[in-house]
């Protein structure tokens, strides 16, 4: 499934076999996201992981930056 615009955010869920790879993938975004100071809304039940990506200081819409988040989340 490919990154979805919906309400000025992009989003994504992600399905691992089971919560550590959850996790794993979950930890491995933590760092990117440190690393650009740019970080995702997201929510994690058991090895499904929702990512929703926005520039807040660009008004909640969707800017070049999350775009690049989103395809540096994509690469993992």
């Amino acid at each position: 499934m490919s990154w979805q615009e919906k309400d000025n955010k992009l989003t994504k869920t992600f399905e691992f076999k089971d919560f550590t790879e959850a996790f794993v993938f979950m930890t491995r975004v933590a760092f990117i996201a440190e690393k650009a100071d740019h970080h995702p809304e997201w929510s994690n039940v058991y090895n499904k992981v929702k990512i929703e990506l926005c520039t807040h200081d660009a008004g909640s819409k969707i800017t070049d930056k999350d775009r690049k988040m989103a395809a540096e989340i994509d690469n993992i």
